[in-house]
């Protein structure tokens, strides 16, 4: 059984205990100790253990005699590795099933497009849950227009509407949750004078300013330094603070609602062991009034006693330079809203939005999956974009640009000609700095290949790859490729 989050795993552990017991069950994650692994480990080996419950990596355990797999959330991008070893688990487990024929059940209320698609196609067996656990309402959705509520002369983080929900809930004695899908305080700083921003050495990204630290960190390398107060270019003092993050939030929910108790889950609370475990357990036992977090409180979590749901910036997915922003965005609003109103209790849910007729924001208010599925595919299909066509990105990076620049054009070039030459069918675009063109000290180029991935493909890309490698002198450039990747960026 895969769930997407190690914060998602307690929750998951309890349900089967109180099915199963105990002893039948295994847990495997990243933050078990070494100890906790290998006893684990050695359950399941054994065969004492019949149910292994887990994040990606749990899917190589050793089991014995191995009768179903279960991916919850099979929408989460998590379960690809981005990292080396690159696999998309959805696959392996694919691949372990047909080989051993056992059933895969792929579990969502927002399924990848990709999955949904196979299963209208008849490819996989479509099933359909129609009505919500505990037969409870489904929660009214209502979406604020923040460009009414600047006219207004509202620059707060929270619309009239949000704020005088939240004051209800406080009275009636019933949990919130706000989810702002940015950590930090501000998300950049710059110089009002000349415009500069502040942006990590090591990586070519603004830094986020940190109030409890004070300091400004970057959220891909983990730099830090102190924040400025004299801009570098231009010798000013007129420096300001950007953007919004939870911390800023949490500050500001504070000042509004001094009385109120409040709890925060981003990246920055859960780096010790068991944290998730304990903020989740906290704020469900202890009646804390407001939940404060990033993605991480909006799958699939169970509190009987939650019945407002506020989305600060439901944009904040969107305008991104991916072609799966849209769906990303309808997942993740229709994920938060199914928190409010789980039980007897009646549930709303606001979102905030500088784009209230989007139609990922739209088909999310009325938690339709179909009609954004049904749009979506559309533009996907005229677009060519999957599950019509592979994307294939190959990403140069190293330390010095020139020779990335260089080492992507011989690449390129290889694979133009040997498009023309054996009348393959793929489109190929020019090498272009990556949207975030350097990261850890390396720059960072990539191509696009738009085709149907298929045995010639991967090996016209390996003989490319392999002519690259043997006439490149550099021990630094680094070349991934990525088929169908979770991210663009």
């Amino acid at each position: 059984m895969l769930v997407p989050e190690i914060s998602l795993t307690p929750q998951m552990v309890d349900r089967f205990i109180s099915r199963f017991g105990v002893d039948k069950i295994a847990v495997l994650h990243s933050k078990l100790s070494v100890g906790e692994r290998f006893d684990s480990w050695n359950k399941i080996r054994s065969g004492e253990a019949k149910i292994i419950i887990g994040a990606r990596s749990a899917m190589f355990a050793p089991v014995q005699d191995l009768g179903i797999i279960i991916i919850d959330e099979e929408h989460d991008s998590s379960y690809k590795s981005e990292m080396t070893p690159r696999y998309d688990v959805r696959v392996v487990a694919s691949k372990i099933a047909k080989n051993k024929n056992i059933p895969l059940v792929l579990g969502s209320a927002t399924p990848d497009m990709s999955t949904y698609y196979k299963a209208t196609k008849g490819k996989i067996e479509l099933l359909e849950l129609t009505k919500r656990a505990n037969k409870s309402q489904l929660p009214e959705v209502q979406i604020i227009d923040l460009r009414e509520e600047l006219a207004n002369g509202n620059r707060s983080m929270l619309s009239v509407k949000l704020y005088e929900e939240i004051e209800k809930n406080l009275k009636e004695h019933h949990q919130t949750i706000l989810f702002l899908n940015r950590r930090g305080y501000s998300t950049f700083i710059m110089c009002r004078n000349c415009g500069y921003t502040v942006k990590c050495k090591y990586c070519n990204i603004t830094m986020t300013y940190h109030l409890k630290e004070n300091k400004l960190k970057c959220h891909y390398c983990g730099y830090e330094e102190n924040p400025v107060k004299i801009c570098p270019a231009c010798k000013s003092e007129n420096i300001r603070y950007f953007g919004t993050g939870t911390q800023k939030l949490e500050a500001e929910i504070n000042k509004l609602f001094p009385n109120a108790s409040t709890i925060r889950m981003d990246v920055d609370t859960v780096t010790k062991k068991n944290s998730h475990e304990q903020i989740l357990n906290k704020f469900k036992n202890e009646g804390i009034d407001i939940l404060i977090g990033t993605q991480m409180v909006v799958k699939g979590h169970h509190f009987p006693n939650v019945t407002l749901v506020g989305v600060i910036a439901a944009d904040s997915s969107l305008n991104i330079d991916d072609y799966m922003a849209s769906e990303r965005t309808f997942q993740i609003l229709t994920q938060v809203e199914g928190r409010a109103g789980r039980e007897n209790l009646a549930g709303k849910v606001i979102v905030q939005t500088y784009n209230p007729d989007n139609f990922a924001i739209e088909c999310a208010k009325k938690q339709d999956y179909k009609a954004f599925y049904n749009t979506e595919i559309e533009l996907r299909k005229q677009l060519k974009y999957p599950p019509f066509c592979d994307i294939i990105i190959i990403g140069v990076s190293g330390e010095k640009e020139q020779e990335v620049i260089n080492l992507s054009g011989k690449l390129h070039e290889y694979i133009k000609q040997r498009i023309i030459n054996e009348k393959v069918a793929m489109l190929l675009y020019k090498p272009l700095p990556a949207p975030i063109d350097k990261i850890k000290n390396n720059y960072r180029w990539r191509m696009i290949i738009k085709c149907v991935y298929n045995e010639q493909i991967n090996r016209l890309i390996n003989d490319g790859l392999e002519q690259i490698y043997n006439s490149n002198k550099s021990q630094s450039i680094r070349v991934v490729v990525s088929l169908n990747p979770s991210s663009m960026m």
